[in-house]
């Protein structure tokens, strides 16, 4: 009898994974962090049975998430990246040789140690310029103003206490930490998956209010919910197709392009093409 890893995200409809062996299994007093051998995607982790990354595809999440707003901004130096216990947010964030501090605020160290021991080559947590914060991110940026220049919201999907990384009030709080260039980026979960509609409206008509510049844009990553997924992007200011941003996409490429697997300059001016009904969940 084969066994198979299975998460649904409409009704029956979902996911199918083979699987080979369980490596890690832990409950935390956050979730339930698993990762897994699997037949075809290399190894795979999951949080309270939700698809967190593969080995094979993990960076399409990972470099989108990161390379458009850092090129955005003219010379990003200090990065926040809410989540992403995982470390391949950080890795690509850290691939920036102007970037002098990363702080990744992680509220469960059980993601961190998974990341660690099973997929080794995912995170590059023993560079110096990233320090790793176990703290909740929904309250980590109370009072905190100017601080960073890039912020990235690498979170969960808007279930349970995740639902605040969808909200204003989040939002607000991210404006105010970050400098007068400042760059925010956020997953937004899929648009095929109808549940995540009222989440992805409520996150984009807050950056729209909050921000003088509000874009979605896309990627397409194999391991998640219907294989579409959007990205918010939002600045004080500069726009990510503006010509001053893609002459920093060529200059920055030339240096470490040969090692990116999805990222390119092709790609970030295409993926704020969207579909008309990306653009309805919107309205």
């Amino acid at each position: 009898m084969p066994i198979i890893y299975n998460e649904y995200y409409n009704g029956l409809t979902g996911l199918t994974v083979g699987l080979e062996k369980l490596l890690f299994s832990e409950k935390s007093e956050f979730q339930l962090v698993e990762v897994y051998e699997t037949d075809t995607w290399g190894r795979l982790m999951t949080i309270d049975g939700m698809v967190m990354l593969s080995e094979k595809d993990e960076f399409v999440y990972h470099e989108m998430m990161t390379h458009v707003g850092l090129f955005s901004h003219p010379a990003p130096k200090r990065v926040l990246i809410i989540g992403g216990g995982d470390g391949g947010s950080a890795r690509e964030v850290l691939r920036h040789s102007g970037v002098d501090t990363v702080h990744m605020v992680e509220i469960d160290e059980t993601v961190v140690r998974a990341s660690k021991e099973c997929m080794p080559g995912i995170g590059d947590f023993e560079n110096p310029r990233l320090t790793v914060k176990y703290e909740n991110g929904l309250t980590y940026l109370d009072g905190r103003h100017g601080e960073y220049d890039v912020i990235i919201i690498d979170g969960s999907d808007p279930v349970g206490p995740a639902v605040d990384l969808f909200k204003k009030d989040f939002y607000q709080k991210c404006y105010n930490a970050l400098s007068d260039n400042g760059v925010l980026i956020a997953q937004t979960e899929s648009p095929w998956v109808t549940s995540y509609h009222e989440s992805m409206k409520s996150l984009f008509d807050a950056i729209d209010e909050l921000f003088p510049v509000s874009k979605m844009y896309l990627s397409f990553i194999p391991l998640y919910p219907a294989g579409m997924w959007s990205m918010a992007f939002a600045s004080k200011g500069v726009d990510p197709l503006g010509p001053e941003v893609l002459a920093r996409v060529d200059k920055g490429l030339a240096g470490f392009g040969d090692k990116l697997k999805y990222y390119n300059k092709d790609v970030h001016q295409g993926a704020f093409a969207i579909p008309n009904f990306v653009r309805n969940i919107l309205r």
